[in-house]
């Protein structure tokens, strides 16, 4: 029964006839409610349509809006990214959370979640309860600030400059980041992506950083796809022949996406919950309000702006 129901769902999700938010709330319901029949193969394949949707999602990107928005980010970025690194390193030595879960929770705050923590374990020679402890995590919050977070920016008169700015800033993956914004409005989508795909870059320094300070002869993870992303925005830019395409390749972006957030909420359980236990599940919400509230209170003060 839980292969037919789960089948249904990944349907759904992939006609087109949901939205992402609303897509993953289905797959949290199912999590929840059964064991996965396909726990393996649906977290490959998230693994694959997340990274396939951003490239598609880049037909629909102006490549000087994505350069005007990772320069103008660049600087938040870098210090956003220090500032989440050294509160999560202070916060799971006063908590008392082990140093590697620690650390692979606090680089998916300060970089870009999932795929962070999947970039950053080999060369932390975390063990699978490690990672699965500091996903866990990581997801859980995901879902609550996709949930949230364009209540919160409609609350507060937010601009869809504002809001796709702040998203990219304080929610951990990509996927995350665009569905809430894609919930706000076109603009939001178009800047808190771009911003958010220009912070990922920064897996790069910080898998050498890592990689260097431990001494780790482990392979680093290239997030090849943020360079497809840039290819797909430079053919949609200066590629005029093909534009009937883009669009489409776009919308394929946007399927892709809903299935994906569709996976990932099958995925979370009542033992996923259990396995990520009191204290990094603590270290970890900490860790996100005060980066979420601190780069809120910033960008509508207008300290961080685009």
């Amino acid at each position: 029964m839980s292969k037919n129901i789960f089948f249904i769902g990944l349907i759904i999700a992939a006609s087109g006839l949901i939205s992402p938010p609303i897509a993953l709330a289905c797959g949290l319901v199912f999590g929840f409610s059964f064991a996965h029949p396909f726990h393996f193969e649906s977290k490959q394949l998230s693994k694959f349509l997340l990274q396939a949707s951003v490239v598609g999602l880049g037909f629909g990107m102006d490549l000087h809006q994505v350069l005007h928005a990772g320069r103008s980010g660049f600087l938040y970025t870098a210090a956003s990214i220090s500032i989440a690194l050294l509160l999560g390193w202070g916060l799971g030595r006063l908590m008392g959370v082990g140093q590697r879960i620690s650390f692979l929770i606090s680089t998916g705050t300060a970089v870009c979640g999932g795929s962070a923590i999947a970039a950053i374990a080999p060369i932390t020679n975390a063990t699978e309860e490690e990672i699965g402890v500091s996903l866990g995590a990581v997801f859980v919050l995901n879902s609550v600030a996709l949930l949230i977070f364009p209540a919160i920016g409609a609350y507060l008169h937010m601009t869809q400059t504002q809001f796709g700015l702040w998203s990219a800033l304080a929610i951990h993956d990509t996927s995350s980041v665009v569905g809430a914004t894609a919930k706000f409005g076109a603009v939001a989508l178009a800047v808190g992506t771009t911003v958010k795909l220009a912070r990922a870059l920064w897996i790069v320094p910080l898998s050498f950083g890592t990689a260097m300070a431990r001494g780790s002869k482990a392979r680093i993870h290239w997030p090849w796809f943020i360079l497809f992303f840039c290819l797909a925005a430079v053919a949609n830019t200066y590629l005029p022949a093909f534009q009937p395409a883009y669009p489409i390749l776009k919308h394929l972006g946007i399927i892709g996406l809903t299935v994906t957030l569709y996976l990932i909420g099958t995925g979370l359980s009542i033992r996923t919950l259990r396995e990520v236990g009191v204290r990094p599940l603590l270290q970890g919400i900490s860790l996100w309000v005060i980066v979420a509230a601190g780069s809120l209170a910033l960008t509508i003060d207008g300290w961080i702006h685009l």
